[in-house]
């Protein structure tokens, strides 16, 4: 029977453990290798540099600019879809008809391209001056159109970028917030009422939101891993025919522009800066969860 159940892990395990060593651990370790050679549009270099790709990466005024934009983005995103999709989650959960129907309606974005997505934000909600429904709102109210994805004073783009990610992501999130109130036992708030709990924030801040703290601390770092990866959405909205612009550029698409770019693959250095926001995500991530205390009993 062991050795039958042990077939059936690998069975079921194994082609999935393939995948990942090939697309998934075989680059990540590819990256770090590259990262120590003078790599100019050649993914196999012969010339040792050591750390230097490194020292250039810390002191690369664009890339720390990269960083510093993703500070900004993960500010915004991180609060704003912690409490939308808690909100939502506590609002749809309490339906008693169609719950079904809107669990699925704020989950189908998340279903969809990222890059789809965006170009489809950026299109018809936030297209050009002329255009978009945006404009045409404002239009109604007798004010001028805004170049949104261009205006850099104020920095308008902001608002296409992060209301594109919460759109995209409000519903996965809301899908762990509603799995963790299900799984609330309904005796903890008989007994709170009986004890003398108002209805409200009462309930919510003493049975309620205590009972999410392991799904809560899930989800601040999913959200800001998935912040520092933010790729597709910056990319298809703020880049067009010319390029891409030098502000609202995250790591990754600095990057992606180092790695790729016209001006030639260099590949070396644009090992070292993911290994560098590979290491920054890891701190970060293990810094959260010992401040959240993640993983341990409530």
């Amino acid at each position: 029977m062991k050795k039958r159940d042990a077939r059936a892990f690998w069975l079921f395990v194994g082609p999935f453990l393939l995948g990942l060593a090939v697309f998934a651990y075989l680059p990540i370790g590819w990256s770090a290798y590259l990262s120590f050679f003078d790599a100019r549009n050649t993914v196999t270099p012969t010339e040792f540099v050591g750390l230097d790709n490194y020292g250039h990466m810390l002191t690369d005024e664009p890339f720390l600019s990269s960083l510093g934009t993703f500070s900004v983005f993960a500010v915004f995103i991180v609060p704003l879809t912690f409490v939308l999709s808690l909100a939502l989650a506590l609002g749809v959960n309490r339906l008693r008809v169609a719950q079904a129907f809107f669990r699925s309606v704020f989950f189908l974005p998340f279903a969809c391209s990222y890059v789809v997505a965006s170009l489809i934000w950026k299109t018809s909600l936030f297209s050009g001056v002329r255009y978009g429904l945006a404009n045409t709102v404002l239009g109604w109210f007798g004010a001028d159109p805004v170049a949104w994805t261009g205006t850099v004073d104020p920095p308008l783009y902001w608002i296409v970028l992060v209301t594109a990610r919460l759109w995209l992501q409000l519903g996965f999130y809301m899908i762990l917030f509603i799995a963790a109130l299900q799984r609330i036992p309904a005796q903890l708030y008989e007994a709170a009422s009986l004890d003398g709990a108002k209805p409200g924030w009462q309930l919510f801040r003493y049975i309620t939101l205590p009972q999410l703290r392991a799904t809560a601390v899930a989800v601040l770092l999913l959200n800001l891993i998935n912040a520092y990866q933010a790729f597709d959405e910056f990319y298809n909205i703020m880049g067009d025919a010319r390029g891409y612009p030098p502000f609202a550029r995250p790591p990754l698409v600095y990057l992606y522009y180092t790695s790729l770019g016209s001006g030639g693959q260099d590949l070396g250095r644009g090992s070292a800066g993911a290994v560098i926001l590979a290491l920054i995500i890891a701190l970060v991530t293990v810094l959260q969860g010992r401040v959240l205390r993640f993983g341990r009993a409530s």
